[in-house]
């Protein structure tokens, strides 16, 4: 028998642990196997009440596919460190498994587990499943990690990938009643020691009968159990059935347009598949697999000339999370500072009352007011939009990357932390294969480019609904009179963006040991 642990992996198919676990394939020497779920406080100290609500529905699909093949999904609250050596010699298990997680975070957690079934003679294992490539797999031929992507890239594409895993059956599963009997035979010892850095026994309860570190078999606690509010915005649907359905959608027409119209946020052009790769609820082979069918149909007589390169681009995409995760996996420490170091450091703003502004969406901006709401109102914010806010952020407001880093974590359901901070530090000029400091989006110009009949920007800011389109897109040049005729619930720019450009440009020279005034 085998305890499989999940963490960002809440899906039963093409998962390479669980796979590897439960014998599932060729490895018929393992098995049945015992999947849990932890809930870290460690973990939850990160965590926002968007997140925890996502995660929730994610573990909640997870358990059903479980209760589908006879089994189910045991759930504890606690030190994983203390919880997994205890419920592995409940289960009698030989060994317990897990796929890796590169945040330093994830590592230092997955060292102390390991040390803790040293101590306790369990074997444990853990496998390559989060990305195609994992972060030491792609290298500079110095042998350096990369900093620039479009180099990586190309080692990236020209390697070969794995197949998606293999799905367990039902026999390669403990099922329910062997789970139930586990829960009971967990010796906790002192009750104190077990829930050492999850509170006390009573907080640490999913159920009346659950044990001190609320173990439990499919039970689930609710958000407030866990310390978390229920959040206000409208998140999308989880799971495994959900994910495929979206990547199904969205390879079946989309993807053939994907380079020319996934910049439009009005248009239903992105695959709006990162929460479930977020939560690992669709195995990236799986979804890289299915990519190279829709190339193959790109090659086809059917589809137009350029379909192949579109595919592409969206496999780029994929390709650009595999890159920041190794930039995190390789420096932990960009989390909280700059990757690209200034000489004489950067002097943001910081201005309280223009942040604040900012994180409401009533900055007179009207792009960047309707990509803030739509993070307010949906846990997320077109891919396009979220380039254009935090340049408004850091080159507009003159404000640290780090505000913004910290609301996306705050609000966003698809919060990943190697990719919002390699965006933000992007945005910033201050990561790697960053944006130069002297490129700064206009964010008008953005605006008319790419929501040129302002749809996107009535659909999120209703003062502006019936405004035509060129007022809107003028709204920085008009009178006070004029705007308030247009729309008068809708505020002025409270920055002029022309002013701010130089202002930015000065700061970035002066952090650079340049002299501002000169050319």
């Amino acid at each position: 028998m085998e305890l499989f642990w999940h963490r960002r992996d809440l899906r039963v198919a093409d998962n390479v642990g669980l796979a590897a676990a439960t014998g599932a394939g060729d490895d018929a020497d393992r098995g049945p196997a015992a999947p849990v779920f932890v809930f870290d406080p460690d973990v939850l100290d990160h965590a926002s009440d968007v997140r925890v609500r996502r995660l929730l529905d994610g573990l909640a699909a997870l358990r059903d596919d479980y209760r589908e093949r006879g089994s189910d999904l045991l759930v504890a609250r606690g030190d994983p460190e203390s919880v997994l050596p205890r419920l592995a010699d409940a289960l009698d298990a030989e060994r317990v498994v897990w796929n890796r997680d590169y945040s330093g975070l994830a590592r230092e957690r997955d060292a102390a587990v390991r040390r803790a079934l040293d101590a306790v003679d369990v074997a444990r294992e853990a496998h390559h499943d989060a990305v195609l490539h994992d972060p030491d797999a792609i290298r500079t031929n110095a042998g350096d990690p990369y900093s620039v992507y479009s180099y990586y890239w190309k080692k990236w594409t020209d390697r070969a990938k794995d197949d998606p895993a293999p799905v367990p059956a039902g026999e390669d599963l403990v099922d329910d009643d062997g789970l139930a009997d586990a829960v009971d035979a967990v010796d906790w010892g002192d009750a104190s020691d077990a829930v050492a850095d999850g509170g006390d026994a009573d907080a640490g309860s999913v159920t009346a009968d659950a044990g001190p570190n609320g173990l439990a078999v499919g039970d689930l606690p609710t958000p407030a159990d866990l310390g978390f509010a229920e959040p206000d915005a409208e998140i999308g649907p989880a799971g495994t059935a959900a994910a495929r359905e979206r990547l199904d959608e969205f390879l079946d027409e989309a993807v053939f347009a994907y380079e020319a119209e996934r910049d439009y946020p009005a248009e239903e052009a992105t695959s709006r598949l990162s929460a479930f790769l977020k939560y690992g609820e669709i195995g990236v082979r799986e979804a890289y697999a299915a990519t190279e069918e829709a190339m193959a149909e790109a090659k086809s007589d059917a589809r137009p000339d350029d379909a192949p390169e579109q595919v592409e681009e969206f496999q780029q995409q994929l390709a650009w999370r595999e890159f920041y995760t190794q930039v995190l996996f390789h420096n932990p420490e960009v989390v909280t500072a700059n990757y690209k170091a200034y000489e004489e450091g950067i002097e943001w703003r910081d201005d309280p009352e223009e942040i604040a502004a900012w994180k409401r969406g009533e900055t007179g901006y009207p792009i960047v007011d309707a990509g803030m709401r739509q993070l307010r109102e949906e846990a997320f914010m077109h891919n396009r939009v979220r380039m254009i806010v935090a340049s408004f952020l850091t080159k507009d407001l003159l404000a640290d990357w780090r505000h913004g880093y910290d609301h996306f974590r705050e609000h966003l359901a698809d919060h990943d932390t190697a990719n919002d901070n390699g965006g933000w530090q992007w945005a910033a000029s201050t990561g790697t294969d960053a944006q130069p400091y002297f490129r700064i989006f206009n964010p008008m110009t953005q605006g008319e480019r790419y929501d040129p009949d302002a749809e996107y920007i009535a659909e999120h800011v209703p003062e502006l609904r019936g405004v035509d389109a060129d007022l809107i897109h003028e709204w920085h040049e008009l009178s006070p009179t004029q705007r308030a005729n247009a729309a008068p619930e809708y505020p002025a720019p409270i920055v002029d963006h022309s002013e701010r450009r130089e202002e930015a440009l000065a700061m970035y020279k002066r952090a650079r040991g340049e002299d501002p005034e000169e050319d």
